[in-house]
Order: structure tokens, then C-alpha cells, then sequence
């Protein structure tokens, strides 16, 4: 906020409508290992180790502040050996062999040289007794695998199989697998992960062990949990690998797009939402709903209008979904719990800015808690996390008490507690009477850019 016919989401049921036929004949042991189902890319090319270097458990962030000759130096390093390097060359620890990737328990992580969003990701691997090894997501730790047979480790959940999401803070969704699924040494086994935004789903032989959990950030472990940072928007694919041999093979990646992203997180926790936009006009709604013309299902936005329609139902503690698509520059808001009139970013409890991330480049410099997802003027969100302009971005906000959170696309930006916002500190100083407010409406605030929303909808907690 600046002073100043329905067309839904194709909602699935589960994930298996990414599931390639591809994905299946490798399940059923049809494809020969190697050759990736259609849609994938292999990340190895059966003769070498090219596309990959080292890294170890390191912040991903490191890499993206080396400039591109002191990246380009590491990396070297990190293959062959050098000063740079703190545990053994991949070289030194890492062979192709044939169908296989091998590694003997120790040395640097094989690590992409690409950065990767949302994916669908396969990989097969057998692992030698008292092993401990793992798959990096965007370069964080990780899924577990490990001797599920070792003793040593059922303190900590070795017991419990591969799969989990080990880093995640204890009693966090996702750390622990949801069944053993592992299969005896000598055996291959089989990972599927979908990974869009924070969220992870994943099977192990073809069992669901991990069920749309945030892998959480583990380099941020010791901020303060209001200064904790979510996970890259990108970042490498890591086969992490200490204790014992273990091999791999068929690592395929398929990179997914902003539709099926949106299609993946509206098809999961939906219960209970009910629909506040019926597609084909603006009834329900009140305050100045001449702003918005509706069309194909979606509510455009009309240039040169401002104002705050809202959603005639008042709420208390609330989850909203909705999908928005904003023009270069564009700026729009959601109002929560605004009382009717006045300004929702003051008179309301707040406004979510809708904000294009890069709208400094179009129209100039803003204050850090402007950006998208922010409560504005009040606590700032990450960024970093829309998708392109012209295309569809998911988002879901939660509000309890006095507390908001904001998931973008699949990776929370904001999360945090009004009451605890030093009003001294705020945006301009400027007086927030409506902080507070513990009942109100849902709606839009418009600043005159064609802001599109389509896929409204309210769930009462």
C-alpha cells in the first residue's frame, strides 16, 4: 500500500498427476538405469562427473556471495584439490562407474553446478552397513538416509528408517519419516521428492514418508525465530555422504512450472476453506467494488481506481488462499480485519502488501517493510519468492490473535506477532489504531495498477 465466468485452480486430490508414465515404468523396472522418463534430465552423464563439484554443510548463501572468478576458483579447487578445500577433493573420493555414481564415506558433497526451484526429483541408492548419508535440498540438510539396522543410532531416530526431514527442529512435521520404508542392504532404493517452495513431499520405495512438510533452514538455527530466514528460492542438489560406501544411480530432475506449483499447494490441507469469490461477479462483497471488473473467473483490477472492497463477512481468526498476478510495478494489498471504512493499513489490523519484487526497478525506492508480503509499515517479509511477472502466484495467510502469517508459493515470508511490534520503531512513526482489532473483514486495498486475483477463498479457524 502507497498513500494515495470462474476460472479455478485445477485442484488435485494428490500429487500423482505429476506422475509421469515415465516414473512409473522406472518403478516397475522397465527402464534401463540411465535413461531419465520423459520430462526428467539426467544429472549424470554416465561417464563423468561433469556439472558437479564439492560443498559441505555450508550456508548456500557462501556461494552467491563469491564473485564469479572466486566461484569459478572454489569450484575448481573442490574437484581437484586446493587450499580452498577442507575435506578431500571430489576427485579423491568420488568416481563414474558405469550406470553408477560411487563414493567411499568420505570427502566433500557432490554438489550441482545449476541452481534449482521446484522440482520433481529420482534417485536410487544402496548403501553399505552404518552408513549416514543424505540429499541437500537448495543446498540445505536434508533427507535422511541412513542404517536403519544400527543401534547406535535409534536415539536418534536411525530406528525409524530414511526419508525424514533430519534437520527440522524436533516434534517439526517431517522430521521423522512417516513409516520405515527402507529395504535390505544389497538393495536399490528408490526416492521420489517433490519440492515446491519450502514444502516437501517425498516417497521412499515407493511409500509416502514425508507429506508436504517446510524444510526449514537449518543455517538459521541459532537466529531468533523472528529472524529467521526461509530457505533459498534456489539453490543446488547435494548427495551428502559420510560413514560407509554408498552408490548411486538414475538421478533425474524435472524442473516444474508456476501453474503446477499452484496446483500442487491448493491440493493440499483444503478442508474446511469455503469459497468468499463465486467467479462470475462481485456479490457478497461491499465498499467500493466499482474498482473491479470480473472476467474469465478472475477479478481484474481497473487502472486509476483505488479503494477497499471487501468480503461482507466479518471474521475473527482466519486462513485465507488466493492466487494473484501483478503487472511490472503493480502494487495492491489485502485488508485484514478492516472495519469498513477508513484505511486498512492503519484503521485495519493491517494490510498484506501485494507488491511487485522488483518494484524499485519500475518506480523507485521503498522502505524494506513495503515489500510483498509485509505488514505494512510495521514488520517486514522475505523476499525473492514470486514468480515471474505475467504468471500465477499462490498464497495463503493465517491469522490468529495477534499473530499473522504469510506462505508464498509454498514458503512462509512472514510470521509474526503484532503485539510485539515496538510502535516507536514503525514506518513514518505513524499511528496504527487499528494493530489491535480482533474482528473485521477480508478484501483488497487497489492503488490503481491491474492487480489480478482469482481462487478466493476462506477458511474460519
Amino acid at each position: 500500500m502507497f498513500p494515495c465466468a470462474y476460472h479455478p485452480t485445477t485442484h488435485t486430490t494428490t500429487m500423482q498427476a505429476s506422475f509421469t508414465l515415465g516414473t512409473l515404468v522406472l518403478l516397475s523396472g522397465l527402464l534401463p538405469a540411465g535413461e531419465p522418463p520423459a520430462g526428467f534430465k539426467s544429472l549424470y552423464n554416465g561417464k563423468d562427473l561433469s556439472g558437479w563439484f564439492g560443498w559441505d554443510t555450508r550456508d548456500p548463501r557462501d556461494l552467491l556471495a563469491m564473485t564469479p572468478e572466486q566461484l569459478a576458483d572454489y569450484k575448481k579447487q573442490s574437484i581437484e584439490g586446493g587450499n580452498e578445500v577442507k575435506a578431500g577433493n571430489i576427485n579423491a573420493h568420488w568416481k563414474a562407474a558405469g550406470e553408477e555414481i560411487v563414493n567411499d564415506g568420505k570427502g566433500l558433497f557432490l554438489t550441482t553446478d545449476k541452481d534449482y526451484g521446484d522440482i520433481e526429483l529420482l534417485v536410487d541408492y544402496k548403501m553399505l552397513p552404518k552408513g549416514d548419508s543424505g540429499i541437500y535440498l537448495r543446498g540445505v540438510p536434508q533427507v535422511q538416509i541412513w542404517d536403519y539396522t544400527d543401534p547406535a543410532k535409534f536415539g536418534i531416530g536411525a530406528d525409524q528408517g530414511s526419508g525424514g526431514l533430519w534437520n527440522n527442529d524436533k516434534g517439526s512435521a517431517g522430521k521423522d519419516p512417516l513409516v520405515l520404508a527402507d529395504k535390505p542392504f544389497g538393495e536399490w532404493n528408490h526416492f521420489r521428492i517433490i519440492m515446491v517452495g519450502s514444502r516437501v513431499t517425498l516417497w521412499l520405495n515407493e511409500k509416502l514418508v514425508v507429506d508436504h512438510a517446510i524444510l526449514e533452514n537449518y543455517f538459521d538455527k541459532q537466529r531468533p525465530p523472528a529472524q529467521r530466514r526461509p530457505i533459498l528460492p534456489r539453490g543446488p542438489i547435494q548427495l551428502q555422504t559420510h560413514g560407509s560406501e554408498i552408490r548411486w544411480r538414475n538421478i533425474f530432475v524435472r524442473e516444474i512450472g508456476s501453474e503446477e506449483a499452484n496446483r500442487i499447494l491448493a491440493s493440499k490441507g483444503g478442508d474446511g476453506f469455503k469459497s468468499a469469490f463465486n467467479g462470475k461477479d462481485m456479490e457478497g462483497w461491499a465498499g467500493p467494488v466499482d474498482c473491479l471488473k470480473v472476467a474469465n473467473g478472475e477479478i481484474n483490477w481497473l487502472a486509476d481506481k483505488g479503494g477497499t472492497p471487501y468480503w461482507n463477512t466479518e471474521l475473527t481468526d482466519f486462513v485465507a488462499r488466493l492466487e494473484f498476478n501483478l503487472p511490472s510495478g503493480g502494487n495492491n494489498g489485502l485488508a485484514i480485519r478492516y472495519p469498513g471504512t477508513g484505511n486498512t493499513a492503519y484503521d485495519g489490523m493491517t494490510e498484506l502488501q501485494v507488491l511487485d519484487d522488483n518494484y524499485e526497478k519500475v518506480k523507485g525506492p521503498i522502505d524494506p517493510r513495503q515489500v510483498h508480503g509485509s505488514a505494512y509499515g510495521m514488520v517486514g517479509a522475505a523476499r525473492g519468492y514470486q514468480h515471474p511477472i505475467g504468471e500465477w502466484n499462490f498464497q495463503e495467510v493465517t491469522v490468529q490473535g495477534s499473530k499473522i502469517k504469510v506462505e508464498l508459493n509454498g514458503t512462509v515470508i512472514l510470521d509474526t506477532d503484532l503485539s510485539q511490534v515496538d510502535m516507536a520503531t514503525v514506518m513514518a512513526k505513524s499511528p496504527h489504531p487499528g494493530k489491535n482489532n480482533r474482528k473485521g473483514y477480508f478484501g483488497f486495498a487497489g492503488h490503481n495498477d491491474p492487480v489480478k486475483f482469482r481462487a478466493v477463498r476462506i477458511k474460519s479457524l
